[in-house]
């Protein structure tokens, strides 16, 4: 299984929130610690906005913050929710196969791809962002 840089993005992004002192940063900010673009992370913001894990504040002293708790966001909810398409093979959709009716790679797959979701299901956002200390000095944000 292989996510896309945005949902990557997306989750450095959170990670980002939940060790800031304050739980504030700037888009400018994250885009800095993790030497990305500051163009790609407006998209994962505005995104993330609505999907109801960041919220915006407007003004002097502005910027994002976590809208709920990092520890109540499970990656799993964040990958299901940005991720386009976990369809590991063609035949989790529409897609003809000769051996559909007697396949068990199909059930295999599937199997696969809810394992890897349930280990997502039980890792938090506060779980991805330990250890707290360590991660805010590799991305250069002051405790």
């Amino acid at each position: 299984m292989r996510l896309t840089t945005f949902t990557d993005f997306s989750l450095r992004m959170l990670i980002h929130l939940a060790i800031r002192p304050a739980g504030r940063a700037t888009i400018s900010e994250v885009a800095r610690a993790y030497d990305i673009s500051q163009n790609h992370l407006m998209k994962v913001a505005l995104l993330l906005g609505q999907a109801g894990y960041v919220s915006t504040l407007r003004g002097r002293g502005g910027g994002l913050v976590l809208a709920r708790s990092a520890a109540e966001i499970t990656v799993g909810e964040v990958v299901r929710r940005i991720e386009p398409d976990m369809m590991i093979v063609p035949c989790f959709g529409n897609a003809p196969c000769a051996i559909l009716p007697v396949c068990r790679l199909k059930h295999t797959m599937h199997a696969a791809r809810e394992a890897f979701l349930a280990v997502l299901d039980a890792t938090s956002i506060a779980d991805l962002a330990q250890p707290e200390e360590e991660l805010r000095s590799l991305l250069g944000i002051a405790a």
